[in-house]
C-alpha cells in the first residue's frame, strides 16, 4: 500500500513563491491498495492535480473511492474539477457521513457545488458512473482489497477520521481534529459529566489509531497560536506528537498547513517542535507533509 499528498494546506489554497516548497493545494490525499484499488481523502484542490495525473498515466477505466471526512470548503471544492467525472468509462463513488443536523447525506455536498450559481455544469452532464455511499459511523465498509474504518473527530461539523488497513498496513487521517477539551469551567454543574463524555470519545480514537503504520494529523497551529483559536476545530503540533506516541503510531504525518506560514516559516515551527520532543520520539518517525510525497507502507 503507498500513499500520496496532493494537497497539504488548510483553510483556504494557498500559492505563491512563499508555499512553493510544500504547495498551497488544500486537502487531498491519495491511497493505493495492494491490488491498486483508488481510493482518494478528501477534495481540496489538491484534487485537480490528482486527476491530471490519473489521465496522463490511464491504462484503463478509472475508478475512484473518494472518502469526505467533513463537508468544510477546503476539502470539498475541488470535486467539481476532478476530471474523471466527466470521462465516459470511468466511475466515481463519494463516500461520507450524514450531517445530524440537517439530515444531509453525502451527496448533498455535490449537489450544493454543482448549483448553476457556483458551476456552470450539472451532474446530468457528467458523463462518468457517480455514486453515493453514505457512511454508518463506526461501520467499517470493505473497498476492494483494503477495509476503511471511520471515527468521529471533534470539530465544529461532524468529521470522519479514516483508517485504511490493507494486508496489515495501515494509515489514519484525522481531517480536521482539536483535541477535546471541557467547554464547562470546574463547578459547572455539567463539567464532570463532560469530562466523562470527552474520555470516552477520545478512547474511541485513539482505539482506531493504535499502532498505525502512517499518522496523518491536522497540525494547523503551534501551542503558543493555539489559545486564541481555541474551538476553531484545528489541532497543533504538540497534540498530534501526543497523539502518535500514546497510540504506538509508527509514523507521523504533519499536514493542513497554516496557510499564512510560508514554508521557512513552516520549517521553523517544526525544528522547534522536533527539538522539543526530542527525548521521547524513540523509534517514531515525524515528517511535514508535501504536494508530491509518496510514501510506500511494506
Amino acid at each position: 500500500m503507498k500513499f500520496i499528498f496532493w494537497g497539504v494546506r488548510g483553510s483556504i489554497p494557498s500559492p505563491g513563491p512563499r508555499t512553493a516548497r510544500y504547495g498551497g493545494n488544500t486537502t487531498c490525499i491519495e491511497v493505493r491498495t495492494d491490488n491498486d484499488t483508488l481510493i482518494v481523502i478528501d477534495g481540496g484542490t489538491g484534487i485537480f492535480s490528482l486527476a491530471q495525473s490519473l489521465l496522463q498515466n490511464k491504462k484503463a477505466p478509472i475508478h475512484a473511492n473518494i472518502f469526505i471526512t467533513h463537508s468544510h470548503w477546503d476539502h470539498i471544492h475541488g470535486l467539481p474539477f476532478f476530471t474523471p467525472l466527466f470521462v465516459r468509462d470511468s466511475r466515481v463513488r463519494l463516500h461520507g457521513v450524514t450531517d445530524p443536523v440537517t439530515g444531509n447525506g453525502i451527496e448533498h455536498v455535490m449537489g450544493v457545488q454543482l448549483q448553476n450559481s457556483y458551476f456552470p455544469v450539472s451532474e446530468t452532464q457528467m458523463d462518468a458512473t457517480i455514486e453515493y455511499q453514505t457512511l454508518n459511523i463506526d461501520e467499517p465498509v470493505q473497498v476492494g482489497d483494503a477495509t476503511v474504518h471511520n471515527v468521529v473527530m471533534n470539530h465544529p461539523v461532524t468529521d470522519l477520521g479514516y483508517r485504511i488497513e490493507c494486508h496489515g498496513k495501515s494509515v489514519f487521517f484525522t481531517g480536521d481534529h482539536e483535541p477535546h477539551y471541557n467547554i464547562h469551567p470546574p463547578g459547572h454543574a455539567e463539567h464532570a459529566a463532560y469530562e466523562r463524555w470527552m474520555a470516552e470519545r477520545n478512547a474511541a480514537i485513539d482505539a482506531v489509531v493504535q499502532g498505525v503504520d502512517a499518522l496523518i494529523v491536522d497540525c494547523s497551529y503551534t501551542r503558543e497560536e493555539y489559545p486564541a483559536k481555541q474551538g476553531w476545530g484545528h489541532g497543533t503540533f504538540d497534540s498530534a506528537f501526543a497523539m502518535a506516541l500514546r497510540t504506538g503510531a509508527k509514523a507521523l504525518y504533519c499536514t493542513h498547513h497554516e496557510p499564512t506560514r510560508s514554508d521557512d516559516e513552516l520549517e521553523a515551527v517544526f525544528a522547534d517542535v522536533m527539538a522539543r520532543h526530542a527525548p521521547l520520539l524513540g523509534d517514531l518517525k515525524v515528517f511535514l507533509a508535501y504536494e508530491g510525497m509518496e510514501v510506500h507502507l511494506t
